[in-house]
C-alpha cells in the first residue's frame, strides 16, 4: 500500500484538531466524533490540551484514504508552540493548512506559510467554518491568493473550470492542457508537489461539511514518496510515555526497521554511540501498536535508544538543517527553598531534551537557573509540567529579552594555547552573513600545513558550544567563521590544545570586530474599533515598530506590521483596556534586526568580556619553561604564523577540494629508530621575524648539534604489548565481518589469537577495550588464560588508558602499542614506546600462526599432542 505522512497546521482555534478529528471519523479511525470543547477529541491525549482546548504536543494517527496508507501528525497551533510543530515539518510529505472563513490569513498562517517554503512541503488548504454567517468565498480565495501565492486553486469548482485554473499556474500546465486539452491526475500531483499549485477546499469540519472532498483530493493527489533500499532515518520527537520509557519519534527515510536493530549516530557533542532498537511503536492517539519490522515511509516510535535527540539523522538520512523559530524571552527559574539544584536540573534536562529551545542554563556566577521561552502560555505549561512530573513547585522570575550578537566588517581571530607540554594556534576568518543565516563554519586552511584531522577536530570544537558575544554577552549569530591557518606540534599537541586555542581565536577575533546588538521583533496583526484606531497608530509608533495602512473591516480596523519583542511587552493588555475587550492581538516570531538603543541596553546589562573567565579572548604562551599570558590586544604580534591582512582581498575558499592522500607512517624498526632520534632533539626551527615585541620572550634556537641527548638505557625485562580491541577488531577484515553479527564472539576471536601469539612470543599482553559508554561502569581487568584483558571506566576511552598505561610501563619495561589511530600513535611515541599499526600487527600475528603450525606439520603432531604444545606454549 503507498504511503504518506500529512501533517495538520493551522493558526489558534482555526479548528485544525476537528479537521483531525472528522478525518478519522469519516475514514473509519475512530467509531466517535469527539470534539476539542467537549474535552473527549481523540488527539488531545494531554490532560492540560483537554482543559485549555490547545494542542500542545504533535500527535500521530493512523488513517485509510482509500488505497492510501496515511499517517496524519496534528501540529500545535499556538504560537508559543511553534518550535514543537516546527520540528514535525521535517518528517511530512505534504501538509494540510488550515485557515479560518471567519479569521482568514493571520500574522501566525503567515509564519506558517514561510516555513512551509523553507521546508519545501507541498500543501493543500482547508479553509474551515464556512458554515458561519458572513463567510465570502470568493473574497478568502482572493485573499489566499493575494497573502500566500496565486497557485491557490479552489479544487471544488466544475472539472473544466478546475482544469482551467491549474493550468494557469505554470507554462508547461499550460502548454500540456494547450495540447492535450486536459491535466491528467498525475499531472496535477506534479504541479503540487513541486509547489505549483496549492489545492484549496472550503468547508465546515465540526458538521462534517467537504471533509470527504478533502479526503478525496488527498487520495488523488498526495504525494507517494519513492524510497531507497538503504536504511536511513530522521529524528523529529523526544517523548516519554507515562511508565518513564523514553521514546524516540522518527520516520523511516529508506530501507526497513527490525526490532533489536543495533542503531548507530552520534550525540549533538559529537560522542558516538550504539544501541539497539528494543521496541518499534505505531502510536494512534494514546494506545500503540508493536512492531517487529516497519518499511520506509513509516512513522514510529523507538524505545530503548538514550541519546538521540530532535533532527538528528540515522543511517544514510543527514541531520536536519536548525530550526528558525527560536525563543525570544529568558526567564529565572526559581525552584522552593532547599532544592537540590544539581538534581532538580537533571531531572529538568529531560524537558530539554523534549524541547531542546528552552535551552536550560545553570548560570554558575549568579548561582541562577535560567530557562528561554516564548511566551505566557508556554510559561505556565512548564510550570504544571514540572509540577506534575518531577513534584516541584517551580516559579519564574521577570523575563528578559534574550539577544544576539554579530559582526558588521570581516576580522581575523587569533588563538594561541601553550603552557608546558602543550601546543596549538588557530586563525580565523570571521565574516558577517545575510540576517537570519545563523552561524556557518568552513575550513579553508591547506592539509600541508594543518593536517585534516586537526582541522576536523576545530571545526568541531566550533560547532560544540554556544559562542558569546563581547557586548551583553549574548550569543552571536549570522556570521561565517572559517579556518583560515593553525598549527599542532609533533610531540606536545592534544586535543584539548585546539579546543582552547579555537575559543580564545573567536573571543579574540570578536574583540577587535565591530559588534552589533540584535533583538527580536514580532509580527503582529492588531485588530481594534475603528475609534481606538488612533491610539493604536500612536502606541505602535512609539514602540518603534512599523506597519502598513489601516484596513477595514466592517467596524473594525486591522493594523499588521513589525514591532520589537521588547518594546510590545504586556501591551496585550492595554489593548483588552482601551478597547474595553473588543481589540485582539497576535503575534508571531519575525527574526532578529539592530537593537535601537544599543548603548543603553549594553549599559544596563554591564558585561564585561575581559572579566568573563569562561570565555576568555586572551592566549597563552611558552617562554624559558613556563607558559604566560598574553592580553588579547597583544596576539597577534605574538602569534607563531603570520596573520592575514584584511585591507588586501583574501584568496577564496577552495571549494570541495578532493582529499590529499594520507602519507603512510613508518613502520620498519630502522624508521623507528629514525623518528625516535627526531625526537631526541629540539622539534623544529623557529625562524626569526625580526624585531617583534615577542622576541624576547624565546630565544632563537641552538644549532642542532649543541642539543643531541641520549636516551638511557631500558633495563632488562619481559616486553609490554598494549592492543587497542576495538581499533583492531574493525581493522582486521575477518574480524570486522564477525563483529557485525555478535561484537561479543569478535571480542572472543581476538582474545584467542593473541594467546597463541604470547605463547609464541612470551611477552606481556593487555588487551584493552573501550566501556566508557556504560554509564556507572568503574572499570575492570581480568586474566584471559595467559594475557590481561581491561575494560576502562565510564568517560575513560582506550586510548586514554593506553597513553597512561605507555607512561607508567615504559619507564621500566620496552612497550609496544597495536593500534592504527593516527593521534594515538604519536602521543605514545613521545611516551617512548615502539607502536605497530593494525596491518603490521595482523602479520606478525599470522607468521606466529605460520610458525605453531610448521612445528606440528614437522614433528607429525596429532590434535591431542597439538593441545598440548599449545598449552606448553601459552604456560611460558
Amino acid at each position: 500500500m503507498n504511503r504518506s505522512v500529512i501533517g495538520i497546521l493551522a493558526h489558534v482555534d482555526a479548528g485544525k484538531t476537528t479537521l483531525s478529528e472528522a478525518m478519522l471519523y469519516l475514514t473509519g479511525g475512530i467509531r466517535r466524533l469527539g470534539r476539542v470543547d467537549h474535552r473527549d477529541a481523540f488527539l488531545d491525549t494531554f490532560s492540560l490540551e483537554r482543559e485549555r482546548g490547545i494542542t500542545i504536543f504533535s500527535k500521530q494517527a493512523e488513517l485509510a484514504v482509500g488505497g492510501l496508507s496515511v499517517t496524519l501528525l496534528d501540529t500545535p497551533g499556538h504560537v508559543d508552540f511553534s518550535a514543537e510543530m516546527e520540528r514535525t515539518l521535517q518528517v511530512i510529505d505534504c501538509a494540510v493548512l488550515v485557515v479560518s472563513a471567519a479569521d482568514g490569513v493571520q500574522s501566525h498562517t503567515a509564519t506558517l506559510w514561510r516555513l512551509l517554503e523553507r521546508w519545501e512541503v507541498p500543501v493543500f488548504l482547508f479553509i474551515n467554518k464556512m458554515d458561519l454567517p458572513g463567510a465570502d468565498r470568493d473574497a478568502l480565495l482572493t485573499q489566499l491568493r493575494r497573502r500566500l501565492g496565486e497557485g491557490c486553486v479552489d479544487f471544488q469548482l466544475p472539472p473544466e473550470q478546475l482544469q482551467e485554473e491549474a493550468a494557469m499556474c505554470g507554462e508547461e500546465a499550460l502548454s500540456r492542457f494547450l495540447d492535450a486539452g486536459e491535466l491528467s491526475d498525475s499531472e496535477l500531483a506534479d504541479l503540487i508537489v513541486r509547489r505549483k499549485i496549492f489545492p484549496c477546499f472550503f468547508g465546515s469540519a465540526l458538521r462534517l461539511e467537504e471533509v470527504d472532498a478533502l479526503l478525496d483530493g488527498l487520495e488523488r493527489y498526495a504525494p507517494r514518496p519513492a524510497y531507497p533500499e538503504e536504511f536511513a532515518a530522521r529524528v523529529y520527537k523526544i517523548s516519554r510515555d507515562p511508565q518513564g520509557t523514553r521514546l524516540t519519534h522518527l520516520k523511516l527515510t529508506g530501507g526497513s526497521l527490525r526490532v533489536k536493530t543495533l542503531l548507530r549516530g552520534e550525540t549533538s557533542s559529537g560522542e558516538a554511540w550504539e544501541e539497539k532498537a528494543d521496541q518499534l511503536r505505531v502510536y494512534s492517539g494514546e494506545k500503540f501498536q508493536a512492531f517487529d519490522q516497519l518499511p520506509a515511509g513509516a512513522v514510529c516510535a523507538v524505545a530503548g535508544l538514550t541519546r538521540t535527540y530532535p533532527g538528528q539523522g540515522l543511517g544514510a538520512e543527514p541531520d536536519a538543517r536548525p530550526p528558525i523559530l527560536e525563543p525570544v524571552l529568558n526567564y529565572r527559574l526559581l525552584l522552593p527553598e532547599g532544592t537540590d539544584i544539581h538534581a532538580a536540573l537533571s531531572k529538568l534536562r529531560q524537558l530539554e531534551e523534549e524541547d531542546p529551545q528552552l535551552h536550560i542554563l545553570w548560570n554558575e556566577r549568579l548561582q541562577e537557573l535560567h530557562i528561554q521561552l516564548m511566551g505566557q502560555v508556554q510559561q505556565e505549561i512548564l510550570q504544571r509540567l514540572i509540577a506534575d512530573r518531577f513534584g516541584l513547585d517551580a516559579a519564574f522570575g521577570p523575563g528578559s529579552i534574550v539577544y544576539r550578537e554579530t559582526i558588521l566588517k570581516p576580522v581575523e581571530g587569533v588563538g594561541h594555547y601553550e603552557p608546558l607540554r602543550h601546543y596549538a594556534e588557530v586563525h580565523l576568518l570571521l565574516e558577517p552573513g545575510p540576517p537570519g543565516s545563523g552561524l556557518r563554519f568552513a575550513a579553508a586552511c591547506p592539509e600541508d600545513e594543518l593536517d585534516r584531522n586537526w582541522q576536523r577536530l576545530i571545526l568541531t570544537h566550533l560547532m560544540e558550544k554556544p559562542h558569546l558575544g563581547v557586548l551583553t554577552g549574548a550569543p552571536i549569530t549570522d556570521m561565517k567563521i572559517a579556518l583560515i591557518a593553525g598549527r599542532a606540534h609533533l610531540k606536545h599537541t592534544e586535543g584539548g590544545d585546539f579546543r582552547q586555542a579555537t575559543y580564545r581565536a573567536v573571543r579574540q577575533g570578536l574583540m577587535q570586530a565591530e559588534s552589533v546588538l540584535l533583538e527580536p521583533w514580532y509580527r503582529f496583526r492588531l485588530e481594534v474599533p475603528a475609534e481606538n484606531l488612533g491610539r493604536a497608530m500612536s502606541d505602535l509608533t512609539n514602540m518603534g515598530g512599523d506597519f502598513s495602512a489601516p484596513a477595514n473591516d466592517g467596524e473594525t480596523a486591522v493594523l499588521e506590521g513589525s514591532v520589537p519583542v521588547s518594546a510590545l511587552g504586556d501591551y496585550w493588555r492595554d489593548v483588552t483596556s482601551y478597547t474595553r475587550g473588543l481589540g485582539r492581538l497576535q503575534c508571531s516570531p519575525d527574526g532578529y534586526r539592530p537593537c535601537a538603543d544599543q548603548e543603553a541596553v549594553v549599559a544596563a546589562i554591564g558585561y564585561d568580556p575581559e572579566r568573563d573567565l569562561d570565555n576568555s579572548p586572551d592566549s597563552v604562551f611558552c617562554a624559558h619553561g613556563a607558559g604566560f599570558p598574553v592580553k588579547w590586544d597583544q596576539v597577534p604580534a605574538h602569534a607563531h604564523l603570520e596573520c592575514l591582512r584584511l585591507d588586501k582581498p583574501a584568496p577564496p575558499a577552495p571549494a570541495e577540494a578532493a582529499p590529499r592522500p594520507s602519507i603512510p607512517y613508518p613502520t620498519s624498526r630502522e624508521e623507528e629508530k629514525a623518528l625516535q632520534a627526531i625526537f631526541e632533539r629540539t622539534y623544529g626551527q623557529i625562524k626569526s621575524r625580526g624585531p617583534d615585541p615577542g622576541e624576547a620572550f624565546r630565544p632563537p634556537p641552538k644549532p642542532q648539534a649543541t642539543v643531541r641527548r641520549t636516551v638511557p638505557d631500558r633495563p632488562a625485562g619481559p616486553e609490554y604489548l598494549l592492543v587497542d580491541g576495538y581499533n583492531i577488531i574493525f581493522a582486521w577484515d575477518e574480524l570486522k565481518a564477525a563483529a557485525r553479527e555478535n561484537l561479543e564472539a569478535a571480542r572472543y576471536l581476538l582474545m584467542d589469537l593473541l594467546c597463541n601469539y604470547q605463547g609464541y612470543k612470551k611477552c606481556v599482553i593487555i588487551l584493552v577495550f573501550d566501556a566508557y559508554k556504560v554509564k556507572g561502569n568503574p572499570g575492570s581487568a581480568e586474566k584471559y588464560r595467559n594475557i590481561h584483558v581491561a575494560y576502562t571506566k565510564e568517560a575513560e576511552t582506550a586510548d586514554t588508558y593506553i597513553e597512561r598505561a605507555t607512561y607508567e610501563i615504559a619507564r621500566k619495561h620496552r612497550v609496544r602499542v597495536a593500534t592504527s589511530d593516527n593521534l594515538e600513535q604519536l602521543i605514545i611515541l613521545g611516551h617512548g614506546a615502539v607502536r605497530v599499526s593494525a596491518k603490521d600487527f595482523k602479520a606478525e600475528v599470522e607468521a606466529a600462526e605460520g610458525s605453531i603450525a610448521q612445528i606440528i606439520q614437522r614433528n607429525n603432531l596429532g590434535g591431542g599432542q597439538f593441545r598440548q604444545l599449545r598449552h606448553q606454549l601459552k604456560s611460558k
